[in-house]
């Protein structure tokens, strides 16, 4: 790290960058400088009230949008900020009203003065325009549609709006002071549960994993991936999948995982015989699971804590082996690709050793040790983000003080204490800049799915989406589970994984729940992990996209290999949600059990789809061991043990087909 003066590179959706001036660059700076010394304080001296902490929040993450992201494609002129600066002052004005005048918000208990309505018009308006430029215009339309649906009805602002729903979604309506009444003053709108995990443990969590990335874990983390399955068939892709493992710990994007690792991995991958859609399908798969890679989970563990009611240490010691089984997955798919092509990994020369990675960054174990130490601890999440901060700032400095001054190592080829602390004071700056720069999609994403769930709790289409969904599924859990797919999918068109997934989880939680009885947890876990797929499966795919500009393949073909390396993500909720005791635990033996029959059914099921597992796998095998799997999934103990003896028949028919054909080569 070199002590240049930060920049500031803030990514719409992390798919386009637009020019700022660099004074405009300073002030964001100061702002993400801020907003980072407020979220720490609060997080380890002095927790805020909900308004006051999520309205600076929100004020400053609105403010840097819109310095940050100007009205137009280039760099801005007189035109454009003639545009922005109102929206920058609506900002500040809309959150700073509630700030200010808190007190006698909450004294009125909803009888809301004419100033409250126009300050909440003014932060609904502000907040869709941030939300359209930070994120899309899909999520910005469809907030909108939300707000229009809770106007349809005969007492609504726009009664005649209500003749045109269907008789399961008609509703009475509302005015229009009681929707901006409920969006700006109430708990459940643009000031709930999701900006409220966002203005806390998910940036103080953020903020850490820019810390750990400004020291140099990011390249710790995919050297010893390097190290560790760089040797075997397929390296590269193997690698990539561990790195993206540990990658997920400290990322929160999976496209910032695709451009951090992938930029090492997929050059690798195509050198070694993976074609150029392969390479960047592998990366986009396994960046996708640092989504649900534990102790982390992006903003999911913390949402899922909120919306279940469960300790997040129990959330994240659950989700590991679910995570592991997912990363099993896409390992063997690499695995099966490698083998059927002959490939090997790479030479020892080629790649880092093990131990002198671990010599070099052993250290940046240290904070995530801790980090997960005080989690068992049961202390709060907020606490042990701002605990793992200080931890990886101490770790650096002592780690600076031993080889200054112990080994004689001057790092840089620097003479003198303070320019090396000049150096520590830079990297900092450039972990708040970049803790900033992360946290403005997910904070934007969870304010704006605040709209969306004020107007399903206003209008109860949370109750009006179960029925619906009784109605097309008949009460088939299978069926209802491939609706929610495909809502999930439809979602993830326009919304980021987060915002999905607060949307599913209002609505479609409760149906799993009650109607089909289904554990909290589990319920969570599956719309969790269903919300992901819009990262793989096309026509959207944006972390396949981010790989495929990285490999320079097609990125719609790129999409397809990396929706086919994810199906994980399908498969294991399936196995949560008919083997429960995977995640809600049994009898040891059965668990054993169940643990064993999973590992086998995706090992038979990568094998299927590739048509390779030791040799080439005839089609009536591959069609055998799909029967195996589907039979595995019936929730009956006799029908279980016949599809896992399917399906170990079928592996062992193909090895010992492999074994024949050894013998005749050798036999030549």
């Amino acid at each position: 790290m070199t002590d240049a003066a930060p920049t500031l590179k803030l990514e719409p959706d992390e798919r386009r960058a637009i020019p700022v001036a660099a004074w405009v660059s300073v002030i964001v700076v100061l702002l993400a400088m801020a907003l980072g010394a407020f979220q720490l304080y609060t997080a380890g001296y002095r927790p805020l009230n909900l308004f006051y902490q999520r309205g600076f929040h929100l004020l400053v993450i609105m403010v840097i949008a819109f310095l940050a992201f100007p009205i137009g494609r280039r760099k801005r002129g007189a035109l454009g900020w003639a545009i922005d600066l109102p929206f920058i002052a609506g900002a500040i004005y809309s959150t700073g009203y509630l700030l200010v005048n808190l007190d006698a918000v909450i004294s009125r208990s909803g009888f809301f003065i004419q100033q409250d309505i126009i300050a909440g018009i003014i932060l609904v308006v502000v907040l869709l325009e941030a939300a359209r430029r930070v994120i899309g215009v899909t999520i910005t339309v469809l907030a909108v549609l939300f707000v229009l649906y809770g106007m349809a009805g005969p007492r609504g602002a726009l009664p005649w709006l209500g003749e045109f729903l269907p008789g399961i979604l008609a509703h009475r309506g509302y005015g229009f002071d009681r929707i901006i009444g409920h969006l700006y003053l109430g708990q459940e709108g643009i000031f709930g549960l999701p900006l409220g995990v966002a203005a806390t443990v998910v940036f103080t969590f953020v903020l850490f994993g820019a810390f750990l990335e400004t020291t140099g874990a990011g390249r710790f983390f995919i050297d010893l991936a390097y190290a560790v399955a760089g040797r075997q068939r397929g390296g590269p892709a193997k690698a990539a999948v561990v790195a993206s493992g540990f990658m997920g710990s400290i990322s929160g994007s999976a496209i910032a995982n695709v451009v951090t690792s992938g930029a090492f991995t997929i050059p690798l991958m195509k050198k070694l015989g993976y074609t150029r859609e392969e390479a960047g399908g592998v990366e986009a798969a396994a960046s996708t699971g640092g989504q649900i890679m534990p102790p982390i989970m992006g903003a999911g563990a913390f949402l899922m804590a909120e919306y279940t009611g469960l300790p997040y240490a129990e959330i994240v010691r659950l989700s590991i082996l679910p995570a592991f089984l997912y990363f099993a997955t896409v390992y063997l798919f690499v695995d099966i690709i490698a083998a059927k092509r002959g490939m090997r990994g790479l030479s020892s020369a080629e790649l880092p050793k093990l131990r002198q990675v671990f010599a070099d960054g052993w250290y940046y174990l240290v904070p995530l040790g801790i980090l997960i130490w005080f989690l068992l601890q049961s202390v709060s999440p907020n606490r042990v983000g701002f605990i793992s901060i200080i931890s990886i700032v101490a770790v650096s400095l002592v780690r600076w003080g031993i080889r200054r001054f112990i080994l004689g190592i001057d790092d840089g080829g620097r003479q003198g204490i303070w320019p090396s602390l000049r150096l520590g004071l830079n990297n900092v700056l450039m972990a708040f800049v970049n803790g900033a720069r992360n946290a403005v999609p997910v904070s934007i994403a969870c304010a704006i799915a605040g709209v969306v769930v004020g107007m399903i709790t206003l209008t109860g289409l949370g109750l009006k989406f179960s029925a619906l969904m009784m109605a097309f599924s008949g009460g088939n859990l299978l069926l209802a589970l491939f609706l929610l797919i495909l809502a999930s999918l439809v979602l993830g068109l326009g919304l980021p994984v987060t915002a999905a997934y607060i949307v599913l989880a209002v609505l479609a939680a409760p149906l799993l729940q009650s109607e089909f009885g289904i554990p909290i947890l589990i319920a969570h876990l599956v719309i969790f992990w269903y919300s992901q797929d819009s990262n793989v499966t096309p026509p959207v795919a944006l972390a396949a996209f981010a790989g495929a500009a990285i490999a320079n393949g097609d990125p719609m073909r790129t999409g397809v290999q990396a929706w086919k390396f994810a199906k994980g993500l399908y498969l294991i909720p399936l196995f949560m949600i008919y083997n429960p005791e995977i995640i809600v635990g049994g009898d040891p033996w059965y668990v054993a059990w169940t643990v064993l029959t999973a590992m086998l059914a995706l090992f038979a099921f990568a094998a299927a789809l590739e048509g390779y597992m030791f040799t080439h796998m005839l089609w009536p095998n591959r069609l055998l061991a799909v029967a195996g799997l589907v039979l595995i999934f019936y929730p009956a103990f006799v029908v279980e043990v016949a599809g896992f003896g399917i399906m170990l028949g079928v592996l062992a028919i193909n090895w010992t087909r492999r074994k024949r054909q050894l013998r005749r080569a050798a036999a030549a």
